[in-house]
């Protein structure tokens, strides 16, 4: 079975965010979804009668997390969720390999710190699907001048834990600064 697959963008923080549905259940985590574009989001999800049952945060920055709480206004029942390594408030809180299901599917958690200590990237082996968040973007990888940034977490963090996985595996990034002049 296919899964229903959405990757939109935000223009301003150039923040990916991504809906994994089940086509038979219509359950949905929305991964990294972004204040601004809470009411898109929502609208989409709403015509393509998905019922979004987690809001999946990768790590704790404010262009990551803030449309969580905002997706609640819409979808009551949506669960927030992040690595309790981030220190972060959310309805779930995720260690190394605990995983996510919806309907059919299920994502993966394996802890990728350097970015932050508390990024979190999601893995699903029947997509051959990562969602790194900042992790690792487009040409890029997260900042590691923030608190809680290290240089060398995020080296073995991408080796050990991405770079490791098979040849088949599509990483979904966190963000595309290509052709962005400020970083």
């Amino acid at each position: 079975m296919s899964i229903i697959f959405r990757q939109l963008q935000c223009n301003t923080s150039k923040t990916f965010t991504y809906f994994l549905g089940c086509p038979k259940t219509k359950e949905t985590v929305i991964i990294d979804p972004v204040d601004n574009q809470v009411d898109r989001d929502a609208q989409m999800l709403k015509e393509l009668g998905l019922v979004p049952k987690y809001a999946i945060n990768t790590h704790c920055h404010a262009d990551h997390v803030t449309g969580t709480d905002k997706l609640k206004a819409h979808f009551p029942n949506i669960r927030s969720v992040i690595s309790f390594s981030s220190g972060a408030m959310a309805d779930l809180h995720l260690e190394q390999k605990d995983s996510v299901s919806f309907g059919e599917f299920k994502l993966d958690s394996i802890a990728t710190p350097g970015h932050t200590s508390g990024c979190t990237t999601f893995i699903s082996q029947d997509l051959k699907a990562v969602f790194s968040g900042d992790t690792l973007m487009i040409r890029k990888c997260g900042r590691t001048d923030f608190q809680e940034g290290c240089p060398e977490q995020l080296y073995e963090s991408v080796y050990n834990h991405i770079f490791s996985l098979d040849d088949d595996f599509v990483i979904w990034p966190g963000h595309d600064y290509s052709n962005v002049d400020f970083l």
